[in-house]
């Protein structure tokens, strides 16, 4: 199992969120962290609302994820999705999967389905939670576990900034937590169906996302400010 100081102290950052910070929201991408911080958030009832952002393009299996999580904890995920114009906008001028083109394209894409609908369920938040970590890829090496979020004007928390992936699977193991069929079938990291891809031994864990793109471009969106990760200014514990 994960390391239980690892654990308690996980545990005891969700417990100051929650205690300091609400309300507080937790933005999960249905994949096996956000399930490590979903069976956290649930099994300690801590008034920490869960949602997730349903772009239109999900793979079967991460949906099929909204169920397990609903018939292990009772609990219904609130799904934020993107303006329905505003994909039609992006499809009528650029074609459906423009997004291949070019990293603006891609980005563009990005912001219509992702970026913009957090933006909504963010609203009226103090703090939200993310399941980033440190060995995820190589943007992400400089997180910390508390930051501050100027673009959305609240506090930030990734409270397994320090999970290894073996962490992250020895708990979910450990603790019969649901999660993603496709993390068996070669997907470490997942997105939407047409910019994820399997990879292969050896790969860097995030190698399937936007796999045609260079790593340093591979973000979302969802982390960056005018082209930066908004990993501005950690803040002390």
């Amino acid at each position: 199992m994960a390391d239980n100081d690892l654990i308690a102290s996980t545990r005891a950052t969700l417990e100051r969120i929650a205690g300091e910070f609400s309300p507080a929201v937790f933005a999960s991408s249905l994949a096996a962290e956000d399930m490590v911080l979903t069976d956290l958030i649930l099994k300690a009832q801590l008034p920490i609302a869960i949602f997730s952002l349903e772009t239109g393009r999900l793979h079967p299996e991460t949906l099929a994820v909204l169920d397990a999580v609903k018939a292990k904890y009772g609990y219904d995920v609130q799904l934020y999705r993107p303006q329905p114009e505003a994909v039609d906008a992006y499809v009528a001028q650029n074609g459906r999967d423009a997004f291949y083109n070019s990293i603006e394209m891609r980005r563009e894409c990005c912001r219509i389905r992702k970026v913009e609908p957090l933006g909504r369920a963010l609203a009226g938040n103090k703090a939200w939670v993310t399941g980033q970590r440190r060995a995820q890829s190589a943007t992400r090496s400089d997180l910390s576990i508390q930051e501050d979020d100027p673009a959305h004007g609240m506090v930030k928390f990734n409270p397994l900034a320090d999970w290894s992936e073996d962490d992250v699977w020895n708990y979910i193991r450990a603790n019969d937590v649901p999660y993603n069929a496709l993390h068996d079938q070669g997907f470490p990291s997942i997105g939407c169906a047409p910019c994820t891809r399997a990879v292969q031994p050896g790969e860097d864990v995030r190698a399937g996302r936007w796999w045609w793109e260079n790593p340093e471009s591979k973000e979302c969106g969802l982390h960056i400010v005018d082209g930066k990760l908004i990993r501005i200014k950690p803040v002390a514990a």
